[in-house]
Parts: C-alpha cells; structure tokens; sequence
C-alpha cells in the first residue's frame, strides 16, 4: 500500500504508539475474555487491567475523587448523560456553538418529548471566544438547568475557556457537562473540581487509544437511569440493574482487548508527560497553519486559541472537490460538516463545510512534504 500522509487525527488518531499495539496483542492472545464473568484467573486479570485503568485516567485528570464509566464511544456516553438527567419542561440547556451532532442530535430527539429551550453561549465570531461577560448576563436572564461544552471544537480547534464558563455556570446551579473528546490527554485539566459534573472522553482520539472504549468521569451528583439493560456480572437474581457505580451504566460484556489497549495508551502519556505531546502538536499545528497559510488559494479559519485541528476553504472549489483530490494524492483529511452543523452555521461555512487537517504526535515531516506537494498541485492546477 501507498504511503498515506495522515491529517484526519481529530476523528482518530493514528498511528498509535507501538506499545498500545503490543498490548492489546498480548491481551488478546493470553487473556482476552470477559471481565467480571468468572472466578478463574484469566477473568481476575482482565478485571485488574480495567480497574488499573480507571485509575490511570482519574490520575491522568487529577481527580481520584471521581469514578469512571466505560462505553464503546462517547455517543454513547453522551447519550447515557444527557438522557439521564432528566431535562424538564421548559429547562434551559445552553450549549456551544460548536457542538458535536453526538450532542445536538440528542437533545434534538429528547426535545420532542419533554419541549425545553436550547440556547447557544454567546461567542465572538472573530476570535471564536466565548463572552464570558454576555453568558453571565445570558443565565442571569434564563436561569440555566444545564451547560454542555466541548472543550476543543472538532471543527475549528478553538479551545473553549471550560473552568471560567463552569465557575459562572455553577453560580445558577447548573449541571455541568463537558465533551473533552478532542482535548483528553493534550490539555492538561483538573476535574476534581465540582465545577465538573461530567466529563465523557473518547479513547481513540487525544488519548492515542484504540476504537470501541471511552466513558464519562463523575461523581454523580445526580442519579441516572441506565439506558441500556442487561447482564452485570453481579447480582444476577436481581432483575433491576444493581445500583453499584460503575456497573450500574455498563451491562453487557466489555471491549476488555481495548480497555488493554487504552491501558497502555496512558501508560505511554503520563511516562511522557502531557505537557510534552501538547508541545509536540503544537509545533505540528504551528507547522500546519504555516503551509495552508503561504498559500494565497486557501482560506484559513484560525481561532485565538486552537489546538490540532485547522478548517479551511479553497477559491474555486467545493470541499468535496478537494476532497477527491487530495484522496487521490493520498492526504487523509476530512471534508465537509464533520458531523458539526452547527459550527459551520456559526462560521458562515453552511452547508458546504470546510476542508480539514488535524495533526497528531506522531505526523512527520514526510506527512508535511506530502500536504505541501498536493496543495502545489492544486495552486497550479487551479
């Protein structure tokens, strides 16, 4: 196969470092099986290296006073939190304008049954910052129930200012929901905070882990209802859910090869250090804005504040046309909404979208030379 020059890190990263592919290896061929569904010693160590694991995020995000909830995907996390709180009649649920569809969605669909005010955070347009100020003013007008927040937009890389909106949206009461699926492990965050009611993470993206295991941090100031029934493990003869946290929210049988997998991911962060990979892609990111930015074809959207993921438009061509393109150049990248209307509604880039390149730890300078020949091409060629 063709070398691939790889800019899609924000839907996955990849490569993953080698010793997340050794262990899930290892896990798979000498103990992959169920946790929590035998007494025998290929159950016990499957269960140890999941409870390891939640240890190692809670340290990962300085909060050992909270507990971990796994789930395939953050969808699904989001979806277990968002479902479960309860949102009444006539709630105020303020979100960003840049929101994954992950939350959107959702809230969209329990919206037609329980009818409640979703309002978007005021934000500058130029800047993509949030007005602190103005959202101070927009709760004091409508008190809100709760806040949802992605940390770094999927869209745009804008890093969002999550502790000073969750300290004034504390102040009215708020339940307090963070989406840190493109900041997990590249900023470093303190969730101990009970400004942090929820904070759901994605495995495969920034915390350079595999497909199919991620979750939610909590100390579960409020009671969720499970969404989806099934076997725990424990207390088989109770035909309720059992009330013990995690195992409450994860019936059925686990992605123990992935948890072995997310297990080593962090592992391979905290020995080198988060503030280390930041600074890697940031100099990946720096060097990204500088090749789409010499080029007079390319518009790029760049907030005050971003990290790892940059939109763009070209003159003269749709998204999708540069898509097929830099496919046949083989750049991986994203074309289109990224699942993000919103954001684009926002941006002024609906309903086309943008083109976009998101870097990872592990981007070369091959992958750069690559980007910077195919985009050459296109300049020529326009």
């Amino acid at each position: 196969m063709d070398r691939i020059a790889y800019f899609d890190n924000a839907a996955t990263t990849f490569p993953k470092p080698e010793c997340v592919y050794q262990a899930m290896d290892e896990f798979a061929r000498s103990c992959g099986v169920s946790l929590g569904r035998g007494q025998h010693k290929l159950s016990s160590k499957a269960s140890h290296i999941a409870d390891e694991t939640r240890e190692l995020l809670l340290s990962l995000f300085h909060c050992t006073n909270k507990k971990v909830v796994f789930t395939n995907t953050a969808t699904e996390a989001l979806n277990i939190i968002l479902k479960g709180i309860k949102i009444p009649v006539n709630a105020n649920v303020y979100i960003t304008p840049f929101e994954h569809n992950a939350v959107t969605r959702t809230l969209h669909y329990l919206n037609k049954f329980t009818s409640f005010n979703i309002i978007e955070l005021s934000a500058n347009k130029t800047t993509y910052e949030l007005q602190i100020e103005d959202i101070d003013r927009q709760f004091k007008d409508k008190k809100p129930f709760c806040v949802i927040a992605s940390h770094v937009s999927n869209v745009f890389g804008a890093v969002c200012s999550i502790e000073k909106l969750f300290l004034t949206s504390k102040k009215y009461g708020a339940i307090n929901i963070a989406d840190l699926c493109q900041s997990s492990g590249l900023i470093d965050l303190n969730l101990s905070s009970t400004i942090f009611d929820y904070a759901v993470f994605a495995g495969h993206k920034t915390l350079y882990g595999p497909l199919g295991i991620s979750g939610f941090i909590t100390d579960f100031p409020n009671d969720l209802e499970p969404i989806i029934i099934g076997g725990t493990g424990i207390e088989s003869a109770n035909q309720d859910m059992p009330s013990e946290i995690p195992i409450r929210y994860e019936a059925g049988s686990h992605n123990t090869t992935a948890i072995a997998g997310l297990h080593a991911s962090i592992e391979w962060m905290l020995k080198a250090g988060v503030n280390a990979i930041y600074e890697q892609e940031m100099r990946n990111h720096k060097r990204l804005l500088d090749i789409l930015g010499s080029y007079e074809n390319i518009t790029v959207y760049n907030p005050k504040l971003s990290v790892g993921v940059v939109s763009c438009s070209f003159d003269n061509y749709a998204p999708d046309e540069i898509g097929q393109v830099l496919s046949n150049m083989n750049i991986a990248f994203r074309s289109g909404l990224h699942c993000a209307p919103l954001a684009h509604k926002f941006n002024g880039t609906f309903p086309s979208g943008t083109v976009r390149f998101s870097v990872g730890y592990f981007n070369t300078d091959e992958d750069f030379d690559m980007l910077d020949d195919a985009l050459s091409y296109i300049e020529e060629n326009s």
